[in-house]
């Protein structure tokens, strides 16, 4: 199967209307606890036919069969949620207000919506994925330069999994003054799929004007940014590309009421059950802390809050003593035996559930710093304080995604930070509470992937 092309929306649109036929039947299963008869079903399938079609038609509205959400899927979480809610107030409105249109018991309408919601997620992110692999690669070609650009090329044609492969790249020297005839003749075939060009750097600028007039974007080939690009691989930001302006067009920090209200009560209610286990994991830990030796069981530090706020917070001890801020390798302190067990199960942070309920903390957001090691890396790494711009979490989308060095569990050096740095910009970027409810959910499993392997 091509993938990306009209064999894959076919694919997606059958896929979608089974769903919706299956989350019917697996409603009645449970509604009547018995598989549902011929009868039933086809009293429910006549009225949900129309509701099928009105929730594909508002699929197709939203670009969910189109060739970028199906191409870079990094969008995809919080675009099915926000369709889906779209969906679901459609589905009340049809089956409670059109005349002679209705189902009774009404429960079966709210079973519907909660299955629907869940298959389609498991449908768009895990079954058709693993059916819909690439069997050939679409043609690109990239004009960029730098590490960022080496990284992006060695990561697409170094996995195929990847639905394109870079035939060609150029560095924007190489293609500045050709002109129009020259790109022509260096450019100009027509099995081009997708051409992906730095557009921040001025060389390109100044030439897309005639990039534009290539004869392959008639023939349906797509133009990319390459930043656009390099996020949906690597799901970062290139820090390459950062600049005052790019947090101004990129960085809206009002958030809607509903986002606002939704974030704020998942932490109200996760920093009570933290506190909940918190004092529960007191007694227990007292008796073997006195095992490690002599010492505290909490530590407190000063770290970076919202808009650089200073933040106190309280944290299990993990290690003999507490270092405000060092690296692996920078001081002689260690982590003890019971420490491992609460770094890996991520306990030593449930104390701060003082500070979620207080407001200075998310469950979700940046990792914040201690004080002394974010004024050491603020001075090193440029722009490094704008992620204080939203409030710092304890898990966040850096800590889902970037692979430490082996024992480490958070950065140890400039060049871990950067990493963790574009991830962080990005989660600014993009957040919203499709976003928030992947990270809880990877954060889960990551963390009992840790204890099992304890």
């Amino acid at each position: 199967m091509t993938h990306g092309g009209t064999r894959a929306s076919a694919l997606l649109f059958l896929g979608d209307i089974a769903t919706f036929v299956v989350a019917l039947w697996l409603t009645l299963f449970i509604r009547y606890q018995m598989p549902p008869s011929e009868e039933i079903f086809l009293d429910h399938i006549g009225p949900f036919s129309i509701l099928f079609a009105l929730w594909v038609l508002v699929f197709y509205m939203s670009g969910l069969y189109g060739k970028r959400i199906i191409l870079f899927k990094s969008s995809l979480p919080n675009a099915i949620f926000k369709t889906q809610v779209a969906n679901i107030i459609l589905a009340a409105l049809f089956f409670f207000l059109v005349p002679g249109v209705g189902i009774a018991p009404k429960t079966n309408l709210l079973i519907y919506l909660v299955i629907s919601m869940v298959l389609i997620f498991v449908w768009r992110l895990a079954l058709y994925p693993s059916i819909s692999s690439p069997r050939t690669r679409d043609h690109a070609i990239l004009i960029g330069s730098g590490e960022e650009a080496e990284d992006l090329v060695r990561e697409v044609n170094g996995n195929s999994r990847y639905h394109l492969e870079f035939k060609n790249v150029y560095t924007p020297s190489e293609l500045s003054g050709l002109g129009r005839e020259g790109l022509l003749d260096l450019l100009g075939e027509r099995g081009i799929d997708m051409l992906v060009a730095d557009t921040n750097n001025p060389e390109v600028q100044a030439m897309l004007p005639d990039i534009y007039m290539l004869p392959c974007f008639e023939s349906g080939c797509e133009y990319v940014d390459f930043d656009t690009m390099y996020e949906e691989v690597f799901d970062r930001i290139p820090l390459s590309l950062l600049s005052q302006g790019w947090f101004m067009q990129n960085t809206d920090l009002r958030t809607s009421i509903a986002y606002a209200c939704v974030k704020r009560a998942i932490d109200i209610v996760g920093g009570l059950l933290m506190g909940v286990i918190t004092l529960c994991a007191i007694p227990v830990l007292l008796i073997l802390n006195r095992f490690e030796g002599p010492g505290p069981l909490f530590i407190a530090q000063n770290r970076i809050g919202l808009r650089g706020a200073r933040v106190r917070t309280f944290k299990f001890r993990s290690m003999t003593y507490n270092d405000h801020g060092a690296w692996a390798g920078e001081t002689e302190n260690k982590v003890t035996r019971i420490g491992d067990f609460l770094r890996k199960s991520s306990l030593d942070e449930f104390p701060q559930f003082l500070n979620i309920l207080k407001g200075e903390l998310s469950l979700i957001g940046p990792r914040n710093d201690i004080e002394a090691l974010g004024q050491r890396l603020a001075n090193a790494l440029p722009y490094y304080d704008m992620r204080y711009l939203v409030l710092p979490g304890i898990t966040g989308w850096a800590q889902i995604n970037q692979q430490y060095e082996q024992g480490h569990i958070s950065p140890q050096s400039i060049d871990e930070t950067k990493v963790r740095l574009a991830y962080d910009f990005y989660y600014i970027k993009h957040r919203s509470l499709a976003l928030d409810l992947v990270i809880a959910l990877k954060t889960f499993k990551r963390m009992f992937f840790r204890v099992s392997s304890w």
